[in-house]
């Protein structure tokens, strides 16, 4: 594991940057920049890297939580659905973007993931408040 994040470790090395966030903070744009040099290239795959889906879910939770994108205190309850479309190489940019609902059980996160060759996963997380921040 490589890449610290406040309090947490991640195995993806990437800065994820919040670009733009509208309509009162429910729905955000985020990139990524995934270089040659991602340790987890190492191992997955020899001769022909691909970058995890795994590590395509870490950036979308990033990007919802870093950087005050949510649009309240709350932490991940649930990945309700991910659904991988198209693989990320080195080299890729990933544009992620994302849509805030509010429900009965906190916050539902929508995350459209794309590279310059397309669709490359559609993620759904669900949020609860924060400890203390009901």
């Amino acid at each position: 594991m490589t890449g610290a994040t406040r309090d947490r470790v991640s195995p993806v090395a990437a800065e994820v940057r919040v670009q733009a966030r509208t309509d009162e903070g429910l729905t955000a744009a985020a990139r990524a920049d995934i270089r040659g040099s991602e340790p987890v290239f190492a191992g997955h795959y020899p001769d022909f890297p691909i970058f995890p889906g795994v590590c395509v879910l870490e950036c979308v939770q990033r990007a919802a939580t870093d950087g005050d994108a949510a649009p309240a205190p709350s932490q991940l309850a649930a990945v309700e659905s991910a659904r991988f479309a198209g693989a990320v190489y080195p080299g890729d940019t990933l544009h992620l973007t994302l849509k805030w609902r509010r429900t009965e059980a906190g916050l539902r996160c929508d995350a459209a993931v794309s590279t310059d060759r397309g669709k490359a996963a559609t993620i759904r997380l669900r949020y609860e408040p924060a400890a203390g921040a009901r």
